[in-house]
């Protein structure tokens, strides 16, 4: 069997108010489903980095060798940023999530119980899990 991937385009679209080209249809006959890194990597066929490439939504059809799901191309790093949702962006490594409110006044009452120079350190320290 052959191993090799292949990265087919179907169904591609230009979208030009937001910046972006869709596509994405895979095909990996003898192989297990293709990690979405390795996809983001077939992208110098798109002639951009991968870095700006953002994949999704894979359903492999059972004993095809075939996976099927959706892909964007961004132009650049500000209009990803600008128009993926927050989880995907989170996923690339582009979004920082800030911490919870719940969070933020656990660790504003544990500092309440520590006196002096001690209390950097607490807010560092991470808790144990039960």
């Amino acid at each position: 069997m052959n191993d090799t991937v292949t990265v087919q385009t179907r169904k591609f679209m230009t979208d030009r108010l937001l910046y972006q080209k869709q596509m994405v249809d895979i095909l990996h006959h003898g192989k297990a489903t293709v990690p979405k890194t390795e996809i983001r990597e077939k992208s110098k066929m798109y002639k951009t980095i991968p870095d700006i490439i953002f994949v999704f939504g894979f359903r492999t059809h059972f004993g095809d060798g075939k996976t099927a799901g959706f892909g964007m191309n961004y132009d650049s790093w500000g209009y990803a940023k600008k128009n993926e949702p927050k989880h995907r962006l989170t996923r690339h490594g582009l979004y920082e999530r800030k911490t919870s409110r719940a969070q933020r006044k656990e660790a504003k009452n544990r500092m309440k119980t520590v006196r002096g120079l001690q209390r950097p350190s607490l807010v560092l320290q991470k808790k144990p899990r039960q």
